[in-house]
């Protein structure tokens, strides 16, 4: 019995313990930057900022997260269109940061205020089905070839 609950928890993935909450401050950079965009008050662009940066740190660690699932064979394959999504997520993220770090309004409205909503459409449509990036489908060899299980 002790060896099937070891052998359980060394198959757990690490990388979707990290992916939610990164993806949770991303998302709400987003409500924060509408909330700066309809009271300019500059504690919410301050939060805005604070989120994002949260956001990426833990983005860098779900990244080397799955670095070590995929090294340690816990995943076989990364699902391309998932891994792309969020990669594209992190990216923008990072430019939004930046936008983040200019003066007065503009640092929010308009450009911060679409890469935040542009990131929340892209985590909550990659989100929807879980935060693994492991491909659950049966490795294929040849285009057509059927997988039998």
């Amino acid at each position: 019995m002790t060896t099937a609950t070891s052998d359980a928890s060394s198959r757990t993935l690490l990388h979707p313990l990290l992916i939610a909450p990164g993806s949770a401050l991303l998302i709400a950079a987003f409500a924060t930057d509408l909330l700066y965009w309809r009271t300019v008050s500059p504690q919410w662009e301050t939060f805005s900022i604070w989120l994002l940066t949260g956001g990426l740190i833990i983005a860098g660690l779900a990244g080397l997260a799955l670095l070590l699932d995929v090294r340690l064979g816990r995943v076989r394959m990364v699902d391309r269109w998932r891994f792309a999504a969020v990669t594209a997520a992190a990216l923008l993220s990072l430019l939004n940061a930046f936008i983040h770090s200019r003066d007065g309004y503009t640092a929010v409205v308009p450009q911060g205020l679409w890469l935040s909503a542009i990131v929340t459409a892209l985590l909550l449509v990659t989100g929807w089905r879980g935060w693994s990036l492991a491909d659950a489908r049966p490795l294929s060899l040849l285009p057509f070839q059927e997988v039998r299980s």
